[in-house]
């Protein structure tokens, strides 16, 4: 069935009864036209109208409902809703497109409902939304999964069964599904309010799939190298170097060697994480709640990016950056980092690629390697060249000589610092690598030499193919 919007389609004693004792109560039935898609507050009122002027007990008592606007209604003297608040079928979840306040007879409110109504699509089975309304309280589901409608209780006074609360001044809404983009709304911050009132609140909330998820919850909790991920949040901010210049931070996500998708899942899978599981690594916070922290990672095109936390383990009181360790090196130039300045950083190009050696080189186990610059031409010019005694062996991103044993590898991985780089003179920095390798083993390979040219990439080749060795003898 659809949503209730006309007040021909409620009947008294079947979606409807007014029960007139001592306790005056509306009861919304889940019965005849009525199902969980609900009524409208407008067509419930509407309704309510029609009955009292058309039946002749009920205009025996005082009239139920106010009506300020379309979208905001009282409960007035001495009615109320029926219905256990820890019940789904309660009479104030059937609620649709209005916010109410139930008013004692000495005209004070004694509870206060908004209506939460969000724009936007999710799956109407399996997606449900939940929100959280104090800082370390409950965080309950929508009654429904799907785009959400309803009621939610923000004021109750102690006069009111017992119930004591004041939510009016805080209020998040979150849906968090696998494999799915991720949703999140902080209703007084993004509408600029101070206080929430008991009215219609529509803002936007929706997911999709996430195309950087393909790993399964399973495997994420059972399987490397997400086993030995972490994330530490951090009281005190801690600092990175990002090439050359310490940045600080406050939380540490420890990749474990994984690919930046391998990072972005794992993260995702722990803010997920409900009451009474702690995601906080390093353990200085009471506790951190994955599924009401704020998010951590996202993707813009095949970049991983860092977000800003406004608060810290839940703790408004400290804001930071985010900083990932144990990355690959190959994925160097797919991060950036946002500090505790709210400015993002990245790490100077690091161009990479492959040494490939054939089989000759391979299979013998004395073989060698040494990439050298061809010349220093883009640099001081000094006749630096390979051939001279001068030559200069190119150093890796982390300042070694690329050079070593092959000791039976097809290939061996390599990096460069693109951008900083200066062993042919400062103004080579930022400039492609005209490089001349060699190698040699004893037994089966021959002495080889190959040149090229490295450029702004993490593609790059040196290939090594060396003759056969026929006549190499040392028979002592």
């Amino acid at each position: 069935m659809a949503k209730i919007i006309d007040p021909d389609q409620l009947n008294q004693n079947v979606e409807v009864e007014f029960l007139t004792g001592s306790d005056k109560l509306i009861r919304l039935n889940y019965s005849g036209n009525l199902d969980q898609d609900g009524v409208s507050m407008q067509a419930l009122y509407s309704f309510i109208k029609e009955e009292w002027k058309n039946d002749d007990n009920l205009i025996r008592f005082a009239f139920p409902m106010l009506s300020i606007t379309t979208e905001q209604f009282e409960l007035i003297n001495g009615w109320n809703l029926s219905g256990s608040l820890a019940d789904i079928s309660a009479s104030q979840y059937l609620i649709r497109d209005g916010g109410w306040a139930v008013v004692n007879t000495a005209g004070s409110n004694t509870e206060e409902w908004m209506n939460i109504t969000t724009l936007g699509s999710f799956n109407a089975t399996t997606d449900q939304a939940y929100y959280y309304q104090e800082t370390g309280g409950d965080i309950p589901t929508t009654v429904f999964s799907d785009a959400v409608n309803q009621g939610i209780p923000i004021y109750a006074s102690a006069s009111a069964d017992g119930r004591d609360y004041d939510y009016r001044t805080f209020f998040k809404i979150y849906l968090r599904e696998q494999g799915k983009t991720y949703g999140f709304y902080d209703l007084l911050v993004e509408q600029n309010l101070t206080s929430l009132t008991y009215r219609k609140f529509a803002l936007p909330l929706t997911n999709a799939n996430d195309l950087n998820i393909t790993a399964t919850d399973d495997q994420i909790t059972g399987s490397a190298p997400y086993t030995g991920m972490s994330i530490s949040y951090f009281t005190e901010s801690f600092q990175r170097d990002i090439s050359g210049t310490n940045r600080d931070f406050h939380v540490l996500i420890d990749g474990n060697s994984g690919t930046t998708q391998e990072i972005y899942e794992f993260v995702q899978k722990q803010l997920r994480s409900g009451s009474g599981y702690d995601i906080d690594a390093a353990e200085n916070f009471s506790s951190v709640t994955g599924s009401v922290a704020e998010e951590l990672l996202e993707f813009v095109g095949s970049n991983l990016k860092t977000k800003y936390q406004t608060a810290v383990g839940g703790n408004a009181a400290i804001s930071g950056g985010v900083f990932i360790d144990n990355f690959r090196v190959a994925d160097t130039n797919d991060l950036t980092f946002v500090d505790d300045l709210n400015v993002e950083r990245n790490f100077d190009f690091v161009a990479a690629g492959e040494l490939l050696f054939n089989n000759n080189l391979t299979n013998d186990t004395g073989s060698i390697y040494k990439v050298f610059f061809t010349n220093d031409n883009a640099g001081d010019d000094t006749g630096r060249d390979f051939g001279t005694q001068n030559a200069i062996i190119i150093q890796d991103n982390n300042s070694q000589p690329i050079t070593g044993s092959v000791d039976g590898s097809g290939s061996i991985a390599f990096d460069y610092n693109y951008d900083n780089n200066i062993q042919r003179g400062n103004a080579s920095s930022g400039s492609d690598v005209p490089f001349t390798g060699v190698a040699l083993g004893l037994g089966t390979a021959q002495y080889v030499v190959t040149t090229g040219t490295w450029t702004r990439s993490t593609t790059n080749t040196v290939n090594f193919v060396a003759a056969l060795e026929r006549n190499y003898s040392n028979p002592t």
